[in-house]
């Protein structure tokens, strides 16, 4: 049983979401609620508040407050070709589906920072299928999309992304791909030529044009049941028939509304294939 303390904290905590949607409309209400209040706790200490009342009324009449706050609350922590054997899978597995189409887009959902992001695009270069595909990268956070197209990275994350980079199946070095100066790696522009950014939320916008792939990993485990069943709603809407849809590798259409639209194409790497 609940103490009254920690009842006062959990409706505090649903009137700061249903705050920042009433005034940003950005909706958390159906997020993870074990994971939203890790990270909200951590937000009420990094802003020095003692309550989520506190930090409620600052967000509220401090709009500078809100991209901060959006940080705790979205950027996850990612990598390069995370997960290898997912990129290997739609390399040797699902690249020759996809060669059949004469022009191809790719829905990358919550791409954060931009790491998936420039996988998918080295990934198509390197099987000669770039000059056909369009890429949408989109994410609830504006700061986390500016990062994805600046294309900067720690170099001292290279050597992880590099690794996992040559265990996906590489053709070429990453090195061939970004330039390495003052601590950083910046990324080729030319990854970025073909990509369209854009804010979308999976709570609470549409469907926004029709792909053969989507990837939206590591994203649904944040989110509550039927939150994830609106985010896959959308993501079979999206797919053209025989699409494919990738997920993080925790993650599952298992016990989804939508299991039965779609086919399992890899248990393992969680890729699924909208049936015909």
């Amino acid at each position: 049983m609940k103490t009254a303390a920690a009842e006062t904290e959990d409706i505090e905590l649903h009137l700061l979401m249903e705050a920042i949607f009433q005034k940003y409309h950005y909706d958390f209400r159906d997020y993870s609620p074990a994971s939203l209040k890790r990270r909200l706790l951590q937000a009420r200490d990094r802003f020095g508040c003692t309550t989520f009342s506190a930090l409620q009324e600052r967000v509220l009449h401090d709009p500078g407050m809100l991209p901060q706050l959006l940080s705790h609350l979205t950027v996850q922590v990612s990598e390069m070709f995370r997960d290898p054997g997912f990129f290997r899978v739609l390399r040797t597995e699902v690249v020759p589906h996809l060669r059949t189409y004469p022009s191809l887009k790719v829905w990358i959902a919550g791409c954060s920072s931009g790491e998936e992001l420039y996988s998918l695009a080295i990934l198509f270069r390197e099987e000669g299928l770039e000059e056909r595909t369009l890429f949408y990268a989109t994410d609830i956070n504006s700061t986390a999309l500016r990062k994805a197209e600046a294309g900067v990275y720690d170099l001292a994350r290279i050597a992880q992304f590099t690794t996992n980079h040559q265990r996906s199946g590489a053709k070429r070095s990453l090195s061939d791909y970004y330039t390495a100066a003052y601590g950083a790696a910046v990324f080729d522009k030319s990854l970025r030529k073909r990509v369209v950014f854009s804010d979308h939320t999976l709570a609470s916008d549409a469907v926004f044009a029709e792909v053969h792939l989507v990837c939206c990993r590591n994203v649904l485990i944040y989110f509550n049941r039927e939150l994830q069943n609106r985010a896959v709603g959308l993501f079979k809407d999206s797919l053209v028939r025989k699409g494919f849809l990738g997920l993080g590798s925790k993650e599952s259409l298992h016990f989804s509304a939508h299991a039965g639209d779609f086919a399992e194409f890899s248990r393992s790497e969680r890729i699924y294939q909208k049936r015909g």
